[in-house]
C-alpha cells in the first residue's frame, strides 16, 4: 500500500499514510473543504441547519 498523499510506502503506525505529516496534510484537506461527501439531496442539508438552529435557540 502506498501513501495517498506522496505515494511512498505506508507506515503501519500511520496507515494508510507514510508519516504523521501526510496524515496531517490529509486532515487539513478535509478541514479546508477539499474533500466532500456527495449528496443528491440538498434539502437534507437545509433541514439539518434549521434543526440545529432551532435546537440552539433559547425559548422566549
Amino acid at each position: 500500500m502506498t501513501c495517498p498523499i506522496c505515494r511512498k510506502p505506508a507506515d503501519p503506525r500511520y496507515r494508510p499514510f507514510c508519516s504523521k505529516r501526510c496524515a496531517d496534510v490529509d486532515l487539513g484537506k478535509w478541514f479546508g473543504g477539499d474533500y466532500a461527501v456527495p449528496s443528491d439531496d440538498p434539502a437534507d442539508i437545509e433541514e439539518a441547519v434549521e434543526a440545529a438552529t432551532r435546537a440552539t435557540q433559547k425559548p422566549h
